[in-house]
């Protein structure tokens, strides 16, 4: 059994834990985080708050609401927008953000909707991991410094590029990943052996990942696109060439998306980490 329970967080008590559960995972200042008379109203009005809890401590929390979008035809439909997902430090790397996207994913469904959408950054590696591979989200759409100038420990000197991503939440394709049974880890030689193209970081004699001088002229269906395994340690490291990465990887997924391709998939192998890109609609 986990060491921790899932629970709807409903009440003042609860919301106060929240705002302050943001600011242990997030950092940043005193008016960054979401305030507990604002989740308060979203969750009273048709948006979701659930939390998990050991013994009488909050240590996760994912957060979102209703929303609409407009569809291809021009008609509006609704979907949710998952705004947050947050471990505390010491509690990470536990499966508690899988076990609280699993239970969101069931609430949502039993609310009538099919969508959820959510933005990540991705340069992280372990959160690609968690939503394209483990949660079978896919993505095909960059939103450039989607947030403005971000102040909090984990975003600050960057621009806040981020993946939108689609959870659709009916399809088979994500019933498989939540299910009970491992799903087997994509393998990069199988993809290579395929055919895929393959932009890959060069290395400098200390081991740090650098990016492709240029974006290559791609004419395949697949392809595999490097990014670090560990982009926090290296902007830490070196500012200027998280900085790099970022526009690199910036220029590489705009013009793949706006030539047909689509996330789905991340593969981390012998220390190095790939978002895979399938191009057309194939999303199973």
């Amino acid at each position: 059994m986990p060491e921790w329970i899932i629970r709807i967080l409903t009440s003042p008590e609860d919301m106060a834990a929240a705002e302050v559960l943001q600011r242990q995972v997030w950092g940043g200042a005193e008016n960054d985080a979401i305030p507990a008379h604002m989740l308060l109203a979203v969750v009273h009005n048709g948006g979701l708050a659930l939390g998990a809890f050991v013994g009488a401590e909050l240590v996760g929390l994912v957060f979102g609401f209703p929303a609409l979008v407009r569809s291809a035809d021009g008609t509006m439909v609704m979907k949710h927008h998952s705004h947050i997902l947050g471990i505390r430090p010491d509690w990470q790397e536990k499966g508690i953000g899988f076990a609280l996207k699993r239970a969101q994913w069931q609430l949502v469904r039993k609310q009538g909707l099919e969508r959820i959408t959510w933005t990540y950054d991705p340069l992280l590696s372990r959160n690609s991991h968690l939503n394209i591979a483990r949660l079978g989200a896919v993505c095909n759409t960059y939103l450039r410094a989607e947030y403005g100038e971000m102040r909090d420990g984990l975003n600050a000197g960057l621009p806040s590029d981020r993946f939108q991503v689609d959870w659709w939440l009916n399809t088979s394709r994500v019933e498989r990943r939540l299910g009970h049974r491992a799903r087997p880890a994509p393998s990069l030689g199988h993809y290579r052996a395929a055919g895929a193209d393959l932009l890959e970081a060069s290395f400098a004699s200390d081991g740090t990942p650098r990016p492709p001088a240029g974006v290559a002229s791609l004419e395949g269906s697949l392809l595999l696109v490097e990014i670090p395994s560990d982009f926090m340690a290296l902007k830490g490291a070196d500012l200027a060439l998280a900085r790099d990465w970022r526009f690199y990887t910036r220029e590489v997924f705009e013009d793949s998306f706006a030539r047909g391709f689509i996330v789905t998939d991340f593969i981390h192998a012998r220390g190095r980490s790939y978002h895979l890109l399938t191009h057309g609609e194939a999303t199973f």
